[in-house]
């Protein structure tokens, strides 16, 4: 039988004021402290923004164990800086000042670009990468997954507060990020040809500046021989990551060994999106199969029973079965931040809620 495919993790974290809980911008004297430590974190576009990510691992176990220690290297590395790390999707808190852009030749020319859009960024997000032979299986896998990628929103939507207020959606990053021109589900490729011609039909229009601006949820990686799934919000917890990945992985591996590939109606799959983003966790979800409208958890045990088999091969369904019951008992982000707001309606309630599930089982 064939090994199961390696998976990968990139995590990006808001850097806020530790006293304000205002975003800083402090990514490029972060990362130089984590270089110092051995750790190597990567820039994103806001400089109030940094990235890790793991290794590449085999089983769970390991991956956790690495998002654990990531975690804990990131957020010393961010207090010798006089910075706080979170685990959010937008800014919880009012900016003190406009948000600035790490200055690289590459990001100046997107904001150049996309003026005010590029600008008003501050969004972290998640991104697995599951090893695949080819770009010919990458885009069966995208295909494969493309259905099931708003329920992935609505278990690690993390985004219900920003600038202060309740935005009543739990994802306002993915109703943000969804502004981009490339941003969102991809459409079902028939071929690599297909594929290739929509991102040159993108570069010669001008909605993106290169390869790397398709920001597809799900999509062929463009730097590593992998399908990479960028759907969800940077997950509260570590165990959130890690349930991400490994559903994720399943998925991937699901998808390889199934001969049929759902076409699922562009209005609906958009439905499906909008709803996940503004439930999360707790209200109804569209099921893109039919369109219908069924509980959360109904379309969750659905994806749990069809990649059962690839958990069963991995080692990991004790792990998903025993991480989604915590996980639905106690709530992702987005129900994390909600319910310490609801206590006094104040922004530093949910700091503080974000930096403790941010670490958690991490110390």
């Amino acid at each position: 039988m064939e090994a199961p495919p390696t998976v990968g993790v990139e995590e990006e974290f808001l850097l806020v004021d530790p006293r304000t809980g205002a975003p800083v911008g402090r990514n490029a004297d972060v990362a130089r402290t984590a270089a110092d430590f051995g750790i190597d974190m990567q820039l994103e576009i806001m400089r109030c923004q940094v990235e890790t990510s793991t290794r590449v691992h085999t089983n769970t176990v390991d991956l956790l164990r690495e998002l654990r220690e990531l975690r804990r290297g990131a957020a010393a590395c961010a207090e010798k800086n006089d910075a706080l790390l979170l685990a959010v999707a937008v800014p919880p808190a009012l900016p003190e000042e406009l948000l600035t852009y790490t200055s690289t030749p590459r990001y100046h020319r997107v904001v150049e670009t996309f003026g005010r859009l590029a600008r008003e960024q501050g969004l972290c997000g998640c991104h697995v990468h599951v090893a695949v032979p080819d770009r010919e299986v990458a885009l069966q896998v995208s295909n494969f997954l493309r259905p099931w990628l708003p329920l992935l929103l609505s278990l690690t939507a993390n985004s219900a507060i920003y600038h202060g207020d309740e935005t009543g959606y739990a994802s306002w990053r993915n109703i943000l990020w969804r502004r981009w021109p490339s941003a969102g589900p991809p459409p079902h490729f028939g071929t690599v040809v297909e594929f290739d011609a929509a991102v040159e039909s993108m570069l010669s229009l001008g909605v993106i500046l290169d390869r790397k601006m398709v920001y597809w949820d799900v999509r062929p990686s463009v730097t590593f021989p992998t399908v990479e799934v960028r759907v969800s919000d940077v997950p509260a917890t570590v165990e959130e990551t890690a349930l991400l990945a490994t559903l994720v992985r399943a998925a991937v591996m699901t998808a390889r060994r199934s001969a049929v590939t759902p076409v699922i109606a562009e209005d609906t799959l958009r439905a499906a999106y909008w709803r996940a983003a503004h439930e999360g966790m707790d209200g109804p979800a569209i099921d893109p199969a039919d369109g219908r409208t069924i509980p959360m958890q109904d379309l969750l045990a659905k994806l749990i029973d069809l990649v059962r088999p690839a958990l069963e091969d991995l080692g990991d369904v004790a792990f998903v079965d025993d991480t989604l019951t915590a996980l639905l008992a106690r709530g992702n982000g987005a129900r994390r931040q909600l319910e310490a707001f609801h206590l006094r309606g104040k922004v530093s309630d949910v700091i503080e809620e974000l930096a403790e599930a941010t670490l958690h089982t991490c110390r």
